[in-house]
């Protein structure tokens, strides 16, 4: 039997090592890039519609963001973008698109009940559930301390 150091060893020799200050780069300039892309997207809202407010500014900047996220990853775009930035393109909300896309397009062999519909939110329903939790509790404690 092999010990737990002893085998330790043997993955830290045999690991491929990760490019560090390259993948910390490219993950800014993706994530960065994808931010700016959406930026642009506000701005160009608020000079086509000057008397829009900006709440709904904001919520077609997050439509439009979503749709190019579905879009790149329907195209086979987003996986590339993906594997060369990482965590810079999950984190924008295109990467929330992605993340129900990509199981979607996945299972959709399987019909559009048990397929797509059903393994849609494989990946991102357990942070919609988390997410709404937190914030239904964090909501609850503001009311109770605020009594």
């Amino acid at each position: 039997m092999i010990e737990r150091k002893e085998y330790q060893d043997y993955v830290d020799k045999n690991s491929p090592k990760t490019p560090m200050i390259r993948t910390l780069f490219a993950a800014f300039l993706v994530g960065g890039i994808i931010c700016c892309i959406g930026e642009g997207i506000r701005d160009a809202i608020k000079a086509i519609f000057p008397s829009m407010a900006q709440k709904d500014v904001a919520i077609w900047e997050s439509c439009i963001m979503i749709f190019l996220g579905s879009l790149f990853t329907a195209l086979g775009l987003y996986d590339k973008l993906g594997h060369f930035a990482g965590a810079g393109s999950i984190v924008p909300i295109t990467g929330f698109a992605n993340s129900i896309v990509s199981p979607a397009m996945e299972f959709n062999r399987e019909g559009i009940f048990f397929g797509v519909c059903a393994k849609m939110f494989v990946i991102a329903g357990p942070i919609i559930v988390f997410g709404t939790v937190a914030s239904f509790l964090v909501g609850l404690i503001t009311w109770f301390t605020t009594l």
